[in-house]
């Protein structure tokens, strides 16, 4: 049975909702994911952009319940990865009379990921227009946000923002508006996606927040998740509080143990901080994720890492963590490290020139104790805990964070 959700008159949501997905490239996806496809009704018209390759045929079905396929002129292809793009051949396959509207490195993404003889392609760039009758398709091109060839849609006669992957979140749902859904819950599953996803990429964040703001917007309808309609506002402030890298009064104590010498250590430091005024978590790697780790940097003003020593080496799942960081690029920090070591050394330093590596602020040297630690190094990392959480008021105080509901 076609699903189908009206955005406004002639629009219509026509994706797929995947409720059972639970890992997204490495991210997880405990609410599951929806693809996001729309559907123009016009004189020509429009699909913009199509879903997973699997789920192409309940796409084609949902499109079927409101037109003949045959109607279709132009499916939009604003980004070319395949959770969105490989239903292309499939609908391609069935829409031979279809032209592609699509930026130059998009048409590049797509030659790379199939088979496109026989598929008729048209190059759009920022400021290029194409009339379906009524409605207009205007273009954005977002390079970077998050790949080369991402770009978006606007129609103006609608004052719709079809924003790709901005404004996204990873979360099923019957339900296709941030109204009809729980507010945190997709407020916290947009900042999950903004962390894992898009963190790298603030600086073209920022420009193209900048360009969208010349737009009259009312809907933005991205390609994941729900369609914004009422709570545009919230999403938009915390899309540059993310943007900025502005960090909250909060810090992040990290860990790997191996026979409980770290813990105690990681313990004491988050009891320093916790009598500053500042909201302190301890995180132990093996009992989190990386999804959960990089969503609760994303507003944190500084962090304590800490490991054993294995091989000379930080524990393996340290450098898991501190490695899916560092590809992240979270800025305007301040950190330190810290753990354990016995008969030999190395799992402290090791964190110590990553931290480095990831260009945040060292506040002290790497704080070490040998087997276990006794009642002054406790009292030291103690001491540690409560002189980070001062800097992490510093940095914060000074980033100008806009609070959030899921604050």
């Amino acid at each position: 049975m076609a699903m189908d959700t009206q955005i406004c008159n002639g629009i219509h949501w026509v994706g797929y909702v995947d409720w059972t997905v639970r890992d997204f490239h490495g991210y997880n996806t405990n609410r599951g994911a929806t693809y996001n496809s729309y559907l123009i009704e016009d004189e020509q018209c429009a699909l913009i952009d199509t879903v997973k390759g699997p789920y192409a045929q309940h796409l084609l079905a949902n499109v079927q319940g409101h037109v003949d396929l045959s109607r279709i002129k132009y499916v939009v292809c604003n980004h070319g990865e395949p959770d969105h793009s490989s239903g292309f051949p499939a609908v391609m396959k069935v829409l031979p009379h279809a032209t592609i509207l699509v930026s130059a490195k998009g048409q590049q993404t797509l030659n790379a990921y199939y088979d496109t003889d026989g598929w008729n392609m048209q190059v759009v760039k920022t400021g290029d227009s194409v009339s379906l009758g009524n409605r207009t398709l205007h273009f954005l091109e977002t390079p970077m946000v998050h790949w080369p060839d991402s770009m978006m849609t606007y129609v103006p006669q609608e004052k719709l923002l079809f924003s790709m992957d901005a404004f996204g979140q990873h979360y099923s749902s019957s339900y296709r508006f941030d109204d009809e859904n729980p507010i945190t819950e997709i407020m916290a599953e947009a900042r999950t996606y903004y962390a894992n996803i898009v963190t790298p990429y603030g600086g073209r964040v920022v420009k193209t927040m900048e360009a969208a703001a010349q737009l009259e917007i009312e809907v933005i309808a991205p390609s994941h998740g729900v369609i914004w309609r009422k709570h545009i506002p919230e999403i938009l402030k915390a899309y540059r509080n993310w943007a900025l890298c502005k960090s909250r009064r909060k810090l992040l104590v990290i860990y790997d143990s191996m026979w409980g010498s770290t813990a105690q250590m990681a313990q004491a430091i988050c009891e320093g901080a916790m009598g500053a005024n500042v909201e302190a978590k301890l995180i132990a790697i093996r009992q989190s994720d990386l999804t959960n780790i990089a969503t609760e940097m994303l507003d944190a003003a500084a962090v304590a890492f800490g490991s054993s020593t294995l091989n000379q080496e930080m524990l393996p799942p340290a450098a898991a963590a501190l490695t899916y960081l560092k590809g992240l690029r979270f800025t305007n920090r301040a950190a330190f490290s810290f753990g354990s070591f016995g008969w030999g050394k190395g799992g402290p330093e090791a964190v110590g020139e990553m931290l480095k590596a990831c260009k945040w602020e060292l506040t002290r040297e790497c704080l070490k104790a040998k087997y276990k630690p006794n009642q002054v190094a406790l009292d030291e990392c103690r001491a540690a805990g409560a002189e980070l959480a001062t800097k992490a008021i510093e940095i914060a105080d000074a980033a100008g964070y806009e609070p959030l509901l899921i604050d």
